[in-house]
């Protein structure tokens, strides 16, 4: 097993300088060095051949045991110092200070093709940053986190990889639902990938210290590795790096809101710089499609990121980052006319991914108030948004009486559809079969360019509660099929049709598959 390591976030930033893995405040500098805790008795469960090849290994490298061992930090890689960053964040709305990679320990960077690979493992012990915490994660966040990830990226959204999923032999004790039935738990590790898991809180926490130094630094260093196009650092370098922030995330949430993906913790220490969707704790699928849903327990009361909400904490995350960055320019002109133009430019993005969603090429006036009826409908009863939209791409302009028809396997309770709910459907259908009219493509044309858009098979929390309920048992075959049918999400694969339903009536309020607390 040989790999191409070439770190820099541990080589040309500043690095705490006390040695001594304790809980501690650490200032001026961007990390610490620490190494992961041995495991009890290692078991890998499964691993990714994508992210295997991206890294530069093999299927043939992930069943030696020095992989075991390196990827559930048994095994440091001889001239490698992992570490854990230093970072804060506002969680919930407030400034909660320092924070940090509490559970997570950078081991290495690899170069592989001209790509730069950081490896993460979830799960490997206590840090400087791990507060009260043990540092340790259980199967059941790190099934959801590997399959998730992982399912993402095929779904075409941006986020962070997962390469590896393994059991620690390590008995874990953890509160689930924060209720004082805590209860031991199988460990476990999933080492994560992304070219950087640098977040808006790393800025945060150095500019709320008045670091300018390091700060300085820290941003350079990003803009050099991960924004080389914007050119050689300056003020207004760090402006354009700061607009492409905002650009990316808001490519980011348009796609969360298209496939229906809600994060449940857009904590600003969540945030990646590089737009990416990242730390997959309590997150959820939209079924019913309830723009107020979180699956949060901790967000049940205020709801502060349900799903309709995500834009709008998007921009609320980049004016805190916008904060961060004011140091390093000492002019607000630059970065408020970013974040003024931040709902624009939103807007803009989401009418048209709903325009594809619909199967609209071309751009018409009606699109917008179209659009805001499907939305206002969808919310009339529940309604399962997968289907809906997938099953959609059937509708012709010829058929507009079968409208309803055509999606009620989308409705969890067809009886609630009453007449006057009808009524507004179909008067829907109706504008949706009068613009369509004004379309070139062909029927065929118009279903391929929807289901590239509008997923057949997501996972359903329910999914992934059924492949943590079999792994706790020791089965773990629903995990590769579930990995194995994410692959391909737009795909019909009819020998997993049975994943193409909506959320089973046992699943609706039970632990894990309804709502999720942060434990991990």
């Amino acid at each position: 097993m040989k790999l191409n390591v070439k770190d820099t976030f541990n080589k040309e930033l500043p690095a705490d300088p006390v040695q001594e893995n304790e809980r501690r405040q650490v200032h001026n500098a961007c990390f610490s060095y620490v190494t992961p805790k041995k495991t009890a008795t290692p078991k890998l469960i499964h691993v990714s051949p994508e992210m295997l090849d991206h890294i530069g290994l093999t299927m043939e490298d992930s069943s030696s045991n020095d992989f075991l061992q390196l990827v559930t930090g048994n095994t440091v890689l001889p001239d490698t110092k992992p570490y854990a960053m230093c970072y804060g964040g506002h969680q919930f709305g407030h400034w909660a200070g320092q924070l940090g990679d509490g559970r997570a320990i950078n081991l290495f960077e690899v170069n592989h093709k001209h790509q730069q690979w950081a490896l993460q493992l979830k799960g490997s012990g206590e840090t400087p940053y791990s507060r009260s915490a043990d540092g340790l994660a259980v199967l059941r966040s790190s099934v959801r986190e590997y399959l998730c990830s992982e399912a993402m990226h095929h779904l075409g959204v941006p986020t962070t990889r997962a390469l590896s999923l393994a059991e620690t032999g390590d008995q874990v004790l953890r509160d689930m639902m924060y209720d004082g039935n805590a209860k031991y738990e199988k460990g476990a590790v999933v080492c994560r990938v992304s070219p950087s898991f640098i977040r808006f809180g790393n800025f945060e926490i150095l500019a709320a210290r008045k670091d300018h130094v390091a700060l300085k630094q820290l941003a350079d260093y990003t803009i050099k590795h991960f924004f080389s196009n914007l050119g050689a650092p300056s003020k207004a370098v760090y402006v354009a790096f700061f607009r492409e922030i905002a650009r990316r995330s808001i490519e980011m949430v348009v796609h969360w809101q298209r496939v229906g993906f809600v994060h449940g913790v857009m904590n600003t220490d969540n945030m990646s710089i590089l737009g990416l969707t990242i730390d997959y704790g309590p997150y959820g699928w939209l079924e019913d499609y309830d723009k107020g849903w979180t699956p949060n327990t901790t967000d049940r009361q205020h709801k502060r990121y349900r799903f309709g909400a995500q834009p709008d904490v998007v921009l609320w995350n980049l004016y805190q980052l916008a904060n961060a960055l004011y140091p390093l320019i000492n002019e607000a002109e630059g970065l408020e006319e970013v974040l003024q133009k931040f709902r624009a430019d939103y807007d803009q993005a989401y009418l048209e991914m709903m325009r594809s969603k619909l199967g609209l090429d071309l751009k018409c006036d009606e699109d917008e108030q179209l659009i805001q009826q499907l939305d206002q409908n969808l919310e009339l009863t529940e309604t399962d948004m997968t289907l809906f939209f997938r099953n959609l791409s059937g509708f012709t302009s010829e058929t507009v009486a079968e409208g309803l028809v055509l999606v009620e396997d989308a409705f969890y309770n067809i009886n609630e559809v009453s007449d006057k709910i009808r009524q507004q459907w179909n008067r829907w259908f109706e504008s949706y079969a009068h613009r369509l009219k004004k379309e070139i493509q062909t029927l065929e044309e118009r279903q391929e360019q929807m289901n590239k858009v509008n997923p057949k098979y997501v996972l359903r929390n329910y999914m992934a509660q059924l492949a943590i309920d079999a792994a706790n048992d020791g089965n773990y075959e629903l995990i590769d099929e579930l990995f194995t049918l994410l692959k391909k999400p737009y795909d019909e694969q009819p020998q997993y049709q049975k994943w193409f339903a909506k959320r089973p009536d046992w699943a609706k309020d039970k632990v894990g598959c309804s709502m999720l607390s942060c434990s991990s």
